[in-house]
C-alpha cells in the first residue's frame, strides 16, 4: 500500500444552483490535481447546496434530486474526475425508482461511480429516507469509509465503519454555528461574514470559539484516535441559505493530530499525505485488538428508546 495524496476543501457552496457548484468543484479540483492531489474531497450537499432544502415539499426535493449514477450531476462529476485525472467526493440529494429521496455522498473517478453512501441520521427534511447500510470501499489501494455529518457523531458509526476495514474515513458535514443545548452553541452573526475584510478578527473569534471549531475539536480528534484511522472532514465556509458556516476542512491522522486544515476566510483546499505505517502504530489499532466484545455484545445492540429530538430546520449537532 503507498502513500496516498488528499485534498479536503472548504467554499461556499449556492443552494439549489447546481451549475455554479459544479463550476467550483471543477476549479478546485483542477487546482488541487496540478498541486499533485489524488483524491480531493468535498462537503455534504456540496452540488446542491442543504439548509435550504428545509423548505421544499416532498415534490420540490424530488424535483431537486437525482438518480445515482445516471443523473446529471453524477455525469459531470465523472467528466471532472477524468478531466483533471483526479478521484472527487460530494453529495446531492438521490432519488430511487421509488421516488424516496437520500441525502448522499458520491466517490467517483474516470471509471465512473466508486462508491456511494446514503445518510443514516437524516435531518433538515421530514421527506428525507435514511440509509441502512455501512460504506467501505478500496480507493488507490487504501479501505475507505463514508459517514455524512451527524452519522459520525453516533459513536457506533464510527467504530462499525473502522470495524470493516476502512483505513479512511471520509466525514463530509454541513455543521457548526447552529443553536443546540450543548454550552456555547448559536448562530454567528452574517454580517461579520459581509465585514470579513474589514474585521476578520472577530469572525475569526467566532468561527473558532464554541459555536464552530472550539466544540469540534471535542470530538473530532477522538474519532480518529480512538480508532486508529485517517479521518477526513470536509465543511462548508460563508453563507449556506441564511445560516453562517465556518469551514476549517481538516485532515487528521490515526493519532487524532491535525495533518492540514483550512484556515481562509473564503474558499480554500488543503493537500495532505497519508502513510500506511502509522496505522499499525497508533493506539487505536492496539486498542481494536484488545476488544473483548463478549463483555458488551449484548449492551451495545440491544434495543432502545430513542429520545433524540430531530429538527428538520438545522443539523442539531
Amino acid at each position: 500500500m503507498q502513500p496516498i495524496r488528499i485534498a479536503t476543501v472548504q467554499f461556499e457552496n449556492h443552494n439549489g444552483d447546481k451549475s455554479y457548484n459544479l463550476k467550483r468543484i471543477d476549479r478546485i479540483s483542477e487546482e488541487a490535481a496540478q498541486q499533485g492531489a489524488q483524491v480531493v474531497v468535498f462537503h455534504e450537499c456540496s452540488v446542491s447546496g442543504y439548509t435550504y432544502a428545509r423548505h421544499l415539499t416532498r415534490e420540490e426535493l424530488l424535483a431537486e434530486a437525482e438518480y445515482v449514477p445516471d443523473g446529471d450531476s453524477v455525469k459531470q462529476l465523472i467528466g471532472i474526475a477524468t478531466m483533471h485525472q483526479v478521484t472527487v467526493l460530494a453529495g446531492l440529494f438521490e432519488k430511487d425508482e421509488q421516488d424516496r429521496v437520500y441525502n448522499t455522498y458520491v466517490c467517483v473517478d474516470q471509471s465512473g461511480l466508486i462508491a456511494k453512501h446514503r445518510k443514516l441520521h437524516t435531518f433538515i427534511s421530514k421527506y428525507l429516507t435514511a440509509g441502512d447500510t455501512y460504506t467501505v470501499f478500496d480507493l488507490h489501494g487504501w479501505k475507505c469509509g463514508i459517514l455524512i455529518c451527524y452519522d459520525n457523531n453516533v459513536v457506533e458509526n464510527v467504530r462499525a465503519t473502522a470495524m470493516l476495514g476502512a483505513q479512511i474515513i471520509f466525514m463530509p458535514h454541513v455543521t457548526m454555528c447552529t443553536p443546540s443545548s450543548r454550552p456555547g452553541a448559536g448562530f454567528v452573526d452574517p454580517q461579520l461574514w459581509v465585514n470579513r475584510e474589514q474585521n476578520p478578527e472577530a469572525l475569526r473569534a467566532e468561527f473558532d470559539g464554541l459555536k464552530g471549531r472550539e466544540w469540534l475539536m471535542r470530538w473530532l480528534p477522538a474519532r480518529a484516535y480512538d480508532n486508529g484511522v485517517y479521518v477526513v472532514f470536509s465543511n462548508p465556509i460563508g453563507m449556506d441559505e441564511d445560516q453562517l458556516k465556518n469551514g476549517c476542512s481538516m485532515i487528521l491522522d490515526p493519532y487524532g493530530g491535525i495533518m492540514a486544515e483550512c484556515r481562509k476566510l473564503g474558499d480554500d483546499w488543503v493537500m495532505a499525505t497519508l502513510e500506511p505505517g502509522d496505522l499499525t502504530k497508533a493506539g487505536g489499532y492496539r486498542y481494536r485488538q484488545a476488544r473483548r466484545p463478549e463483555l458488551y455484545k449484548d449492551i451495545i445492540a440491544s434495543e432502545h428508546q430513542s429520545h433524540l429530538q430531530v429538527s428538520w430546520l438545522s443539523n442539531s449537532q
